[in-house]
């Protein structure tokens, strides 16, 4: 999942933003590289595919062999009246179409499954990428949007393979074989026949980037419109609570109205082979019947054989008006194949140092030249040192948007530094694995994000240690840790249920959750982001109670604007303008703070 990286190497910062990636590379790919990396990703699937592919061609050869039959019964038997001949050529049409019809409905029902498995994988596939990717990632791209490329972009892939891949390639090999049918009955008449097909070829070539843009573009203002909802929705609270319902509206509106115009232009789009490929096959027709009376005037031609060359001719144009509304899927499917693989190609820039070794520091967490910059923007951090002892608390202040937060996440690995080091224990903090890592650090946010479920189930998060415990042993493992005072405040203890929407349970209670689930780790390292923020007076004095209870071993980081949170600190540092230095004394701190100046 990881990749590891050189000891010295220096830290990727990555764009990340999708809809950025999309303009950068969508004229670059083409169709034919994006169905090879589609067909790739359902590479279990070769032996099915490859049975389908088979009965495709053979009900393909099956339904061919009609026509020339046909005008073989009636050259041969029906204008010299021999009836016996038609019965059999007849019963032998009708086993050759029940065949064909048995061949179908079998590779049909094939492909559906293989097309539910496919989806089935490239959901999994992407959900796993979204896993494997890091904060960055998240912080560039909308929710609706992702979810837009997991549920929707995925269901056009599924679409096509399901339903519109078979008839798409029996569409080809039906027309492939009528040509040749048609040139080997007469090569000339069937050049003839088969000219407007030319025509059809270069229109569609020159076409279809455009209309795989045009589908781009509606699936890109699909996600938008979701990303919209799903913003709105998720803090309608506050809509409501301004009065602000026109502005969801107003925004809204926005997004659906430029949705509504990419879908009308698409659908012209999409519907715009249809007319040119039914002229073409309109075109062909009329020369072959024109083309066919000359010849059978002339005595070059049998009736017989107009009538086969006929069927041939609707034989390739009928697939060909059929693979009008194929190609518009076909295109729907690689734009949405485009977005999502788009998501797959991105990697990570958390990389995982290989070799790195013990370094000679007597702190237990140590920040050397440390500058930080988001994507496209200024310098968090401009080149921070500061040592953090094992067993100590330490307290970082200082005005909202001075870097506190940064730093947090910068000790617990969301981000990597943009320049300089990050020494945990000795070892570059980008020497150890999301799970060692995990074990050594616990982080509790300012909001904290839970799943629904039970407060047992949520405490349990990513806790492998106390994952097979029965109820009476994570209740002593709770008793253990001084955890029992914050377990009953909950109605039901450990059963209480927990929502993630709504109104089930206070802010205040999902922190006092998240505490639990923290402390329960036995981290080396706890790093306290505004965690009593939500919290009365009574249960912060319990929860001190509880931190006081910890290991000696163990370090604490406190970010914090309540001056009694950090009143009993070890050390304090002021965090403001890209610095961090030390504050002092408690008074010291107070003075910094509240006047915001970044003494040194």
């Amino acid at each position: 999942m990881f990749k590891s990286i050189a000891h010295n190497e220096v830290p990727i910062t990555m764009n990340y933003n999708l809809n950025q990636v999309q303009e950068n590379t969508e004229k670059k790919t083409s169709n034919l590289t994006s169905l090879g990396k589609l067909v790739a990703l359902i590479g279990e699937e070769r032996r099915n595919l490859i049975i389908a592919f088979g009965a495709i061609l053979l009900n393909a050869v099956l339904s061919l062999l009609g026509p020339y039959l046909i005008g073989h019964t009636i050259d041969t038997y029906i204008q010299t009246r021999q009836y016996h001949g038609v019965m059999v050529f007849a019963a032998i049409l009708l086993l050759l179409y029940l065949v064909a019809y048995i061949i179908n409905y079998i590779q049909m029902l094939m492909m559906g499954g293989i097309g539910q498995r496919m989806l089935f994988s490239l959901r999994n596939a992407v959900f796993n990428k979204l896993q494997e990717l890091p904060v960055d990632f998240f912080n560039q791209n909308k929710a609706g949007d992702l979810i837009s490329r997991i549920n929707n972009d995925t269901d056009k892939v599924n679409q096509f393979f399901s339903q519109s891949l078979m008839q798409f390639i029996g569409s080809i090999f039906t027309m492939a074989g009528a040509g040749i049918f048609l040139l080997s009955i007469n090569f000339r008449l069937g050049l003839a026949a088969l000219s407007p097909a030319l025509l059809v070829w270069i229109f569609t070539k020159i076409i279809s980037p455009w209309v795989k843009r045009k589908n781009a573009a509606s699936m890109k203002s699909t996600g938008g419109l979701s990303a919209e909802i799903q913003e709105s929705l998720a803090n309608f609270k506050v809509i409501i609570a301004f009065n602000r319902r026109d502005y969801f509206r107003k925004r809204f509106e926005e997004a659906n109205g430029e949705n509504y115009a990419k879908s009308i232009q698409t659908g012209i789009a999409n519907n715009i082979f249809m007319p040119v490929y039914t002229l073409a096959a309109n075109i062909g027709q009329l020369i072959v019947l024109l083309l066919g009376i000359y010849l059978i005037v002339q005595g070059q031609f049998t009736i017989g054989l107009l009538i086969s060359f006929i069927a041939y001719v609707t034989n390739f144009y009928n697939p060909l008006r059929q693979l009008a509304a194929l190609w518009a899927n076909f295109q729907v499917a690689l734009a949405g194949w485009d977005r999502i693989s788009q998501l797959l190609s991105l990697e990570t820039n958390l990389h995982i140092i290989g070799n790195a070794k013990s370094e000679t520091s007597k702190s237990f967490l140590h920040f050397r030249n440390v500058s930080f910059r988001y994507p496209g923007g200024k310098d968090v951090l401009h080149k921070v040192n500061f040592e953090l002892e094992r067993g100590k608390t330490y307290a970082f202040v200082g005005p909202t948007g001075g870097g506190k937060t940064t730093t947090a996440s910068l000790i617990s690995r969301l981000y990597d530094t943009t320049k300089g080091t990050i020494l945990l224990d000795k070892r570059d903090i980008r020497s150890y694995t999301p799970e060692e890592r995990s074990r050594k650090i616990g982080f509790i946010l300012q909001e904290p994000f839970l799943f629904s479920g039970t407060v047992r189930d949520n405490i349990l998060y990513g806790n492998s240690g106390y994952m097979n415990f029965s109820d009476e042993q994570l209740s002593g493992a709770i008793l253990e840790a001084g955890l029992e005072g914050l377990v009953e405040r909950f109605d039901q203890g450990l059963n209480t249920l927990v929502q993630t929407t709504g109104d089930g349970i206070s802010l205040g209670q999902k922190q006092l959750i998240a505490f639990i689930r923290a402390v329960l780790r036995k981290p080396e390292l706890l790093i306290l982001d505004e965690a009593t923020a939500n919290i009365d007076t009574v249960t912060e004095q319990l929860l001190d109670n509880i931190l006081k209870k910890l290991p000696e071993s163990t370090t604490q980081v406190i970010i914090a604007h309540r001056l009694n949170t950090i009143e009993n600190a070890d050390e304090i540092f002021f965090v403001n303008s890209g610095e961090i230095i030390p504050a002092g004394s408690f008074n010291e701190a107070v003075d910094m703070l509240l006047h915001g100046k970044n003494e040194s």
